[in-house]
């Protein structure tokens, strides 16, 4: 079985072991994905299956990212869940369909044959990722997505690598879904000793604001999770680094300061 927990090598096969499986299902306000500009008022159906392709020491959601097949609570295949979603809709007012609380793009296959089928139906599909992923699988998917809210933790390549991700894939995952006009917005969490660099954090947006500026920008505040104590992010960091965001982004949120 392989590190993200979602492959095993069959025979000489790479075979996929999440595929239409779900640990979490629930109709949540978009703006807790966070997306406050896309739809913004909307519920959106979100699912979650398991398994993550980092290891985050102080992961918020660990207890879906970082489990295994034994958190699976149900499945559903492509044309349940496009069933499930129309039906959310005709109930709930949904907008379509969130892939968050893992990692979705570990359910690649999964989402190649449902996120057609569910833009088919006139449901939106929103990838909530880390954007670790190579430029060609990447390219076949973004033309059936239509939001992406994306991590980047670091704009340190050194600490991205003890994370066991790539500065470089989320940066062009970033500009790939902007380039071919995916709604993105992008998430930093503040997490003290490890992405609470000020010069470092000014290089991020430096970069964000040369691709457009007005990305959206979460700064999110870090409490002690899983293999990590470090105290919780003080609010006058995440005001220092709204300040500096503010200087060239346009759109720039605070999230977990309540």
């Amino acid at each position: 079985m392989g590190f993200c927990r979602t492959r095993r090598n069959q025979a000489g096969r790479i075979q996929s072991l999440n595929y239409g499986q779900v640990t979490s299902l629930a109709l949540d306000p978009i703006e807790k994905k966070p997306l406050y500009h896309f739809h913004p008022g909307s519920a959106i159906l979100s699912l979650g299956s398991f398994g993550c392709n980092m290891a985050c020491c102080f992961c918020q959601n660990y207890t879906i990212s970082q489990g295994g097949a034994e958190e699976v609570r149900g499945q559903l295949s492509p044309e349940q869940l496009v069933e499930l979603a129309q039906e959310t809709t005709m109930k709930h007012g949904s907008i379509g369909v969130a892939f968050t609380y893992n990692e979705p793009l570990l359910s690649y296959e999964y989402l190649l044959d449902v996120a057609p089928r569910l833009q088919q139906a006139g449901q939106k599909v929103v990838l909530v990722t880390n954007g670790q992923i190579e430029a060609e699988p990447l390219q076949a998917l973004l033309p059936y997505v239509d939001a992406m809210n994306i991590d980047l933790k670091t704009f340190a390549a050194e600490t991205y690598e003890r994370l066991g991700g790539s500065l470089a894939a989320a940066k062009r995952t970033i500009e790939m879904a902007v380039h071919v006009g995916v709604h993105v917005e992008v998430t930093t969490l503040v997490v003290p000793g490890i992405s609470d660099d000020s010069a470092e954090f000014r290089e991020e947006v430096d970069w964000l604001a040369e691709i457009r500026a007005d990305i959206p920008l979460h700064l999110s505040r870090y409490f002690p999770r899983y293999h990590y104590d470090e105290p919780a992010t003080s609010l006058e960091k995440l005001y220092e680094f709204q300040d500096i965001a503010q200087e060239k982004l346009t759109y720039v949120h605070l999230g977990n300061v309540r």
